[in-house]
């Protein structure tokens, strides 16, 4: 990185009076940017809080090319002069589009934006002598102060200094630097960034033809008038960076925006104020080469990138900015459709494009293939719609169709009384079902208080041995496995009919589940799935509890 001198004390000001008088240079001293050691980043973050001020910042290059097409400026010569008046509704035009938009809960003031942007306009130029008022000063400084992309800045700038083949031309290219440069010139840092009649060929020392692409690798490598360019955009791009670690001199324990890292000391690091004003501590000095940061990238990041580059899986830089053809786009020729005579010349764009499509809808020639497309598009939206309306009414005469659609709707009257029999047999079961646990229940009660006394399981197994049945029924307790109130109630042999209920209850349950599982998948029953789960829950319940019967007693 290079760094800059010291700040140079006697700094040129500007060549009025009135221009520190102003509101936005009252402003920018209030900032103390003039603290900052290194010219290019004192120039970077006075053009840059200018840029906020006005709120340029809001508005891109593409709205700018916009106000300047609708204000008429394309015609015009860009060595021309253009009046204040002019340049304050081109100004005012772009605030106003911006105000419609911002949402609502953003707003800024478009008139004081108006006023202010002039009044720096108007500075930039009193800050030389014998300047004026140009048209290629509004777009040189417009497109520089603007939001947007670099790349996007540089090609509109290359699309005003080239000629038709996409050459650079040498004089526009320089009196581009000389309207440019005025912006450092107006925030005191001519001395070090200043125009000489030199610039432009020591821009482009070795190339005799420099093309589109050779002009945007000022994004990597500008030259030394237009450092401070770059270095605008990337302050934009960190301002909300941050970075999670402790600067080694004002030992705050985060930074935002850029961060430098000396490359001598280990573990040294600045945030930007105390590098821009040239702090240091300890064995670190400003002799030292830093490395600046605009991201922060965390330890197992850094690790897998430098495996990634030494295993080979990483791979190339891209280039700092898209190639594009050298070959400008061509502009469509349309002396062979109107005739242009002299007056029309110095018409707008926009009354010419008029006056061309006027005569372009009175010939005939030029839209008669539009023409036949339309008349087939008709034809056959015309034919669809006779198709769609006779499709009913050749399936309403169609013997077999309506034959067919009567079997269905009987069919389907058939499935609906099906359905309704099945629930109001689901129901009688389940009515059937609540009325057996209740009896089951008031037994078990009944028993419990008639013999309050339950057998022991000994008197059980030395009974059951002296029974000439003990190979017929096993000698231990026959429902050991169910709880006290249920061995009661199936304990008695005159209670059993009760177990068989509900094993009668359970197969019909299940036989009329497998009915409707046969009619859904069948295609014909759209019975609703809580049905047939309902179903299923209540077989489920009644499996369970008689296979638990079944595994201690044999029926």
């Amino acid at each position: 990185m290079e760094e800059g001198g010291q700040r140079d004390r006697r700094r040129a000001a500007p060549a009025t009076v009135g221009a520190e008088g102003r509101q936005i240079f009252v402003e920018l001293g209030e900032q103390n940017f003039d603290a900052i050691c290194l010219s290019t980043y004192r120039t970077a973050c006075k053009l840059r809080f200018i840029q906020k001020r006005c709120n340029l910042h809001l508005i891109d290059i593409y709205n700018v090319i916009e106000a300047v097409r609708d204000a008429g400026l394309n015609a015009v010569e860009l060595n021309a002069g253009i009046s204040v008046t002019r340049v304050e509704n081109l100004v005012s035009s772009l605030f106003n589009q911006l105000s419609k938009r911002l949402p609502t809960t953003y707003t800024i003031n478009a008139r004081e934006c108006t006023v202010l942007l002039v009044e720096f306009l108007l500075a930039a130029i009193d800050s030389e002598p014998d300047s004026q008022l140009t048209v290629l000063f509004v777009k040189a400084i417009l497109a520089t102060l603007c939001g947007g992309k670099l790349v996007d800045k540089l090609r509109y700038v290359f699309s005003q200094v080239s000629d038709s083949n996409g050459v650079l031309v040498q004089s526009k290219f320089d009196g581009f630097l000389r309207e440019a440069l005025k912006l450092p010139t107006a925030v005191h840092e001519g001395p070090s960034f200043g125009y000489s009649n030199t610039l432009a060929r020591s821009c482009f020392p070795q190339q005799k033809r420099v093309m589109l692409n050779m002009f945007l690798d000022i994004v990597a490598n500008p030259p030394q008038c237009l450092v401070w360019l770059p270095l605008m955009h990337r302050l934009a791009n960190v301002e909300h960076v941050y970075h999670p670690v402790s600067c080694s001199y004002c030992r705050c324990n985060s930074m935002t925006g850029f961060r430098y890292r000396c490359l001598r000391c280990r573990g040294y690091q600045l945030c930007q104020n105390c590098f821009w004003h040239g702090n240091a501590s300890g064995s670190h000095n400003n002799q030292h080469q830093m490395k600046e940061h605009s991201s922060w990238k965390s330890p197992a990041t850094k690790l897998g990138r430098a495996l990634g580059r030494t295993l080979g899986c990483v791979s190339s830089r891209e280039p700092p900015h898209p190639i594009y053809p050298e070959e400008p786009e061509r502009t469509l020729n349309l002396a062979n459709i109107v005739s242009v005579d002299s007056a029309s010349r110095q018409d707008e764009e926009h009354k010419l494009i008029a006056r061309y499509t006027s005569r372009l809808a009175e010939s005939d020639v030029c839209f008669s293939f539009p023409r036949e497309i339309l008349a087939e598009i008709k034809r056959l939206r015309v034919e669809h719609d006779a198709a769609c309306q006779s499709s009913p009414e050749k399936g309403s005469t169609n013997p077999t169709l309506l034959a067919e659609l009567r079997q269905l709707r009987q069919r389907k009257d058939e499935l609906e009384q099906r359905m309704s029999s099945l629930q109001e047999s689901r129901r009688e079961l389940m009515v059937q079902l609540e009325g057996l646990m209740k009896l089951l229940k008031a037994q078990a009660a009944g028993s419990s208080h008639a013999s309050p006394s339950r057998p022991s399981p000994s008197t059980a197994r030395s009974a059951g041995a002296v029974s000439p049945q003990a190979h017929v029924y096993p000698p231990q307790d026959s429902l050991a496995g169910v709880g006290g109130d249920v061995q009661e109630a199936f304990a008695q042999g005159s209670r059993r009919n009760l177990r068989n209920d509900l094993l009668v209850a359970a197969d019909s349950i299940t036989n009329t589940v497998s009915s409707l599982v046969k009619e859904l998948h069948s295609g014909f029953l759209r019975l609703s799935c809580e049905h047939v789960y309902s179903q299923m829950l209540i077989i489920i319940i009644f499996k369970f509890y008689l296979l638990t019967c079944k595994t201690n007693s044999k029926w």
